[in-house]
């Protein structure tokens, strides 16, 4: 079901790629959080899921591994200059 801010409201389970979960807090946080997302105009679990997005940081964004094959001298990384002058590469 769609709220009036163009949120869908979750009932258990999972929506794309939102996971369920449950946390135990304070009253006083609980409260706290209350009031806070009246202040703002938003829900409890949104503050809750920024605050954990800025948590996480930069650990959200996973670097790809990169992966190749090719053929040539184990070193070529460190002494690429050296082989490509024993190829005779640039020579004419």
């Amino acid at each position: 079901m769609a709220t009036g801010r163009g949120r869908w409201r979750v009932v258990g389970g999972n929506v794309g790629s939102v996971k369920k979960t449950s946390i135990y807090i304070e009253s006083d946080v609980d409260v706290a959080l209350a009031r806070r997302a009246a202040a703002e105009g938003t829900t409890k679990a949104e503050l809750i899921r920024q605050a954990l997005r800025d948590a996480a940081g930069r650990s959200l964004r996973v670097k790809p591994q990169a992966r190749g094959v090719f053929r040539g001298p184990p070193d070529l990384g460190s002494r690429a200059d050296e082989h490509l002058a024993e190829s005779g590469f640039g020579e004419q």
